[in-house]
């Protein structure tokens, strides 16, 4: 089975790689010559475990292959997947421009039957334009070449999108006739002789299914940094009443922590996306538009802390501020939409020095921000002459630091802790003064 993937970002590169990797053959192609390049080198433009050696492993099998030059190997495929970007709009509505001119490259060369899914994460109502630009372009052409779209969204979460993509808790497909449906089933095949969920619906509801997926899980970290940022002021403990709920087999455990807010590629974007659908159909997302304005607060929270801990603003000017944590999660170099962006502006802005460590972000906030914050090498280096430490990320190598010798280190044994990482009782045993969220 033949397919290519468009677009070589997060969503394109994993995907292709892991679908090659259960015998199909992939070409990945992407308007970017460099990025093309250096992947055709074996050089990987993305952060992901374990990413490299599955794209060497199927580009040494002649199962993987990369190229800028869709309409030269369209013909050859059965499926199409599109996994371009869908950048927010300034009113957050998705933008499909990318989407659409893959769209019309398809309908421009196309001369036999093929199955065009969109990948990228679109907002209901999309596959409809997607068939529209395909159909404009063969009338141009003069030709009738049969085509079927289908919507098949992702669901991967960074740093562990390849166990996500080979062992799903469900795929979910979107088609509008059965010989897409046949098409899509033998390319799930592996999937279904595992016994994961491959689930086909209409392509309405699959779009729908994957903003409806994010806004949950978005809600739910907002719902508990609610919470969270009311414990303290009733002098409750944030992480026994997570235990508390979490064990109601109606709510679960998952997506419960409470911190300093989320970010990402999919959760900011896409919960702005889907309050935008509703308005633009005459419905306004309540919860929705209440769940992104608890996100935003709650990248300042870290920043009250530290001025509450000071006395005020004025009291930061000429303080250096220890940052661990760039990215906005662990096992990603991803900074968009970053608490990490956020606070690093509002110490900025206060007159505080900054030394940052991120064990793979450090490269990625140097593109986005220059040198306006000092890279340091590793934990240790950061917190010397620090007035205060603030954890941003939960990579695991934070998570048992020698605070001895980072007490040493510091000029001011104050911490800040942002995901709820570290023990109170040992930070206060070596003499420091600790702050988490919701406690």
């Amino acid at each position: 089975m033949n397919i290519a993937i468009v677009g070589t970002g997060y969503v394109g590169l994993v995907s292709g790689t892991c679908f090659a990797d259960t015998g199909v053959n992939v070409t990945c192609v992407d308007v970017d010559a460099s990025k093309i390049e250096r992947l055709q080198k074996g050089e990987i433009p993305i952060y992901e475990p374990g990413l490299d050696e599955l794209v060497k492993k199927n580009v040494n099998a002649g199962r993987l292959k990369f190229t800028t030059d869709l309409a030269s190997i369209l013909n050859e495929q059965d499926i199409v997947f599109s996994a371009v970007g869908t950048p927010p709009d300034e009113d957050g509505s998705a933008d499909l421009k990318y989407v659409l001119q893959v769209a019309r490259t398809i309908g421009q060369h196309i001369n036999k039957y093929i199955v065009v899914v969109t990948k990228s994460t679109v907002p209901v109502g999309t596959a409809k334009k997607v068939r529209q630009a395909i159909e404009e372009e063969l009338q141009k052409r003069g030709v009738d070449v049969p085509f079927d779209v289908a919507s098949n969204p992702e669901f991967l979460k960074e740093g562990n999108a390849i166990k996500d993509f080979m062992s799903p808790d469900r795929v979910v497909v979107g088609v509008e006739s059965e010989k897409a449906k046949k098409a899509l089933t033998r390319l799930y095949k592996p999937f279904l002789i595992n016994n994961f969920r491959v689930i086909f619906m209409d392509i309405p509801s699959a779009e729908m299914t994957k903003y409806a997926a994010n806004s949950m899980l978005a809600t739910r970290i907002s719902f508990m940094n609610d919470i969270a940022n009311l414990c303290e002021r009733v002098g409750a403990d944030v992480n026994m009443v997570r235990a508390g709920i979490g064990s109601d087999t109606r709510i679960g455990r998952k997506f419960l922590y409470a911190g300093c807010g989320y970010g990402g590629s999919c959760f900011p974007k896409d919960v702005k996306a889907l309050i935008k659908t509703a308005d633009q159909n005459g419905y306004s997302m309540e919860v929705l538009k209440a769940v992104e304005r608890v996100n935003e607060r709650q990248k300042g929270v870290l920043f009250e802390k530290l001025v509450k801990a000071f006395g005020s603003v004025e009291a930061l000017r000429d303080k250096t501020i220890a940052m661990w944590g760039l990215s906005f999660k662990p096992e990603t170099d991803d900074m968009r939409e970053s608490t990490a962006l956020v606070m690093i502006e509002k110490l900025l802005k206060a007159g505080c020095k900054i030394r940052a460590y991120d064990p793979i972000a450090m490269d990625e906030c140097r593109r986005r921000i220059g040198e306006q914050v000092t890279y340091c090498r590793d934990m240790y280096d950061a917190v010397l002459d620090a007035d205060a430490l603030l954890l941003l990320t939960e990579w695991k190598e934070f998570r048992l630091p020698t605070w001895a010798v980072i007490k040493k280190a510091m000029r001011n044994a104050l911490v800040i802790d942002g995901r709820n990482i570290f023990d109170i009782e040992e930070l206060e045993e070596n003499g420091f003064e600790y702050h988490c969220i919701g406690k």
